[in-house]
């Protein structure tokens, strides 16, 4: 999975052959075909990999608020040519699929938060969904289309503003970055 994160960052696509995956990490195609059954399947999977180790925080880390959101935003500002190339490419829709299914339960507490003491049972679900769905097409959209370079920080802010305005319309309360405050 390496290997394919390597040629497709590389590369900018996700049009490589399987025939040059498994030469760069040293496998049979045979070996490739019997793991994931297509190209696709092994591009989706080594994304998530990576979005995995690099983006669920382990129950551990003391990291939160804009420090967490500024380190999933650095992460996908360093893996950009990744990103766009599958993004634009074949398995867009699985992949947002999948980056939803596995960042929804990191916003499931802030769901929780806004839900409050409603009945209806499926509330927190949704709302979380929404959220990461939501921030997850804007991202999208910055990694896809925005200036180079990214800049990491700039847009942690701008997603701050955003979750501060949408506390605002639930009484819940996110501090925006220092900068925000003094009006850059």
């Amino acid at each position: 999975m390496r290997a394919v994160v390597a040629l497709v960052a590389e590369r900018g696509t996700s049009n490589i052959p399987v025939s040059e995956i498994a030469e760069a990490a040293d496998v049979s195609r045979q070996l490739v075909y019997q793991q994931f059954g297509d190209r696709d399947s092994l591009l989706l999977a080594a994304a998530l990999d990576l979005a995995e180790r690099e983006l669920v925080p382990d129950s551990g880390g003391a990291q939160g608020g804009r420090d967490r959101l500024l380190a999933g935003v650095r992460h996908f500002a360093e893996n950009r040519s990744l990103y766009r190339a599958l993004l634009t490419g074949p398995c867009a829709y699985d992949l947002n699929k999948a980056l939803v299914g596995l960042l929804t339960p990191v916003n499931r507490g802030h769901a929780e938060r806004i839900a409050g003491a409603r009945s209806s049972p499926h509330l927190a679900d949704d709302l979380a969904a929404f959220l990461t769905g939501g921030s997850g097409a804007v991202i999208n959209t910055w990694i896809v289309e925005g200036e180079d370079p990214l800049d990491p920080e700039a847009f942690a802010d701008r997603l701050m503003l955003m979750f501060s305005a949408l506390a605002e319309l639930t009484g819940e309360s996110v501090k925006p970055h220092q900068d925000q405050e003094r009006g850059r």
